[in-house]
């Protein structure tokens, strides 16, 4: 019994040891904490060319055609809405056209004399001259004249045929 006594405790002895060899095993070394990845760098694609220099396209030379006649009341020389807005093309085909030069000719319709027709006609002309000055066009550059009720644009002798006639009527130079 001695004997089994003393290997129980030799096996309790050696169990003892072996669990106190696991029990405090190696603390493990702890790698340090991995750096997080770099971020790619993507390339930064370059600043896109600025856009060409380019002027606007030059206008298209004048021609007659292009200009609009202002159109009046009889026995006026006053301008309305309309012939403004016309007024306010031509201007703008003028300005576009720096070198570009014209006649201002006052027309009116058949009835009336012919010295008051004249008068009016020059009164039409200037009219319309005059607002062409305003809006930054050279004295210089407008000529009037006034051909009265000489040149009719339609011959006809209706209302319809002198509203016609009573215009100022733009001609390239």
């Amino acid at each position: 019994m001695k004997t089994m006594t003393l290997r129980i405790t030799m096996l309790v002895a050696v169990l003892a040891l072996a669990a106190g060899t696991i029990g405090c095993a190696r603390k493990a070394v702890e790698a340090p904490p991995e750096a997080p990845p770099a971020p790619v760098e993507t390339p930064t694609p370059p600043p896109p060319a600025p856009p060409e220099e380019t002027s606007p396209p030059a206008p298209a030379p004048l021609q007659q055609g292009d200009f609009q006649d202002v159109f009046f009341e009889l026995d006026s020389d006053n301008l309305d809405g309309t012939s403004r807005s016309r007024l306010d093309a031509n201007a703008k085909l003028l300005r576009d056209n720096a070198t570009a030069q014209i006649t201002i000719e006052g027309h009116c319709d058949e009835r009336g004399t012919v010295e008051y027709n004249l008068a009016l006609g020059e009164r039409r002309a200037q009219s319309a001259r005059d607002y062409l000055v305003n809006a930054g066009i050279e004295t210089a550059r407008i000529q009037i004249i006034s051909y009265g009720k000489e040149r009719p644009f339609d011959p006809g002798h209706t209302e319809a045929a002198w509203a016609q006639n009573r215009r100022a009527h733009f001609v390239l130079r």
